[in-house]
């Protein structure tokens, strides 16, 4: 049978439009089944307390289970590979912080790579670090703290969340710009190192203040100073190392990340659902009461941002 020519350029138009329409159908049906949020640090830490804030919250919107599944290690290194080799199928995301973008140069091979293997989905957030001290040290204050550690060389301890992790770089940043010595002392997150930061094992963290708050706010940690460039609104009255060390800000940061085939009609759908929950006033006011501020973005503006500080 021969078709008039308007009803066949009618009919392979209509084919060539069902792989889009498929794939957009797919996207508003997705997620079919509970999607892990790979986290790299251990629970507890910053990392984890945004990943699980933020799977609860996408939980109750997509109607499937956002489970959080941590993988501690090589400063997040290990969570990365693993997201990197998932099945692309929006299924499995990662927690991708500012630690990823420091691994970049930190470790001189990596069996990815952050910007190739992990397609950009969302920011989620800005954090402040906190230098923190067990309450047992005879410091109150950041000049305090400098002149106790130049009188002790090598005899304080300084936890971090890993190598390449916030505490980390923080910490080394103070150690160059003020010249004390610290005995750098890693764990596999910031929870793993409160038990010994609370029994004076080790003495000072400079964590990211989301996971320290609770602690702060209990008595168990005296706050010295922020690491941001301003003071937190949560916590207005501890200072800036910048007021005394002069140059010094650093931040994290943390957003979410997917294998790097996952279709682009499913990165939209869940970059629209984290802006949605990110602009909810009781959403934003749980994630301002950690000490830490609400960073949106699209997928293209995040992709800068991973660069730029891949790049810095």
């Amino acid at each position: 049978m021969k078709l008039p020519r308007r009803n066949f350029l009618h009919l392979a138009a209509s084919a060539a439009a069902l792989p889009v329409v498929s794939r957009i159908a797919w996207a508003q049906t997705y997620p079919t089944r509970p999607v892990r949020i790979i986290a790299g640090f251990a629970p507890g830490g910053p990392a984890d307390i945004i990943a699980r804030l933020m799977g609860q919250f996408l939980s109750e919107r997509l109607g499937q289970q956002f489970i959080v599944e941590n993988r501690p290690g090589a400063g997040g290194n290990i969570a990365a590979e693993a997201a990197a080799r998932a099945s692309p199928d929006g299924h499995t995301l990662l927690l991708v912080t500012w630690s990823n973008a420091v691994n970049t140069t930190l470790y001189d091979k990596l069996s990815f790579d952050l910007i190739r293997d992990i397609a950009p989905v969302a920011s989620v957030n800005r954090s402040p670090g906190v230098m923190e001290v067990n309450p047992m040290m005879p410091v109150k204050s950041v000049p305090e703290f400098i002149a106790y550690a130049k009188a002790n060389p090598g005899k304080i301890s300084m936890a971090s969340a890993g190598p390449g992790s916030a505490p980390h770089i923080f910490g080394e940043l103070f150690k160059a710009m003020t010249g004390v010595d610290l005995v750098q002392v890693h764990y596999r997150g910031s929870g793993p190192a409160f038990p010994d930061l609370f029994s004076g094992q080790v003495q000072v963290m400079f964590d990211i203040l989301s996971s320290s708050i609770a602690h702060i706010r209990a008595g168990k940690l005296r706050p010295l100073a922020l690491t941001t460039a301003t003071r937190a609104a949560a916590l207005p009255e501890v200072p800036t190392v910048g007021e005394f060390v002069p140059g010094y800000e650093a931040s994290g940061w943390a957003g979410i990340g997917a294998p790097k085939k996952t279709p682009a009609e499913i990165i939209e759908r869940l970059n629209q659902e984290i802006n949605v929950i990110l602009a909810d006033p009781k959403a934003r006011a749980r994630i301002t009461d950690l000490g830490i501020a609400v960073f949106a973005s699209t997928p293209a503006e995040f992709s800068r941002h991973i660069a730029d500080e891949t790049e810095k």
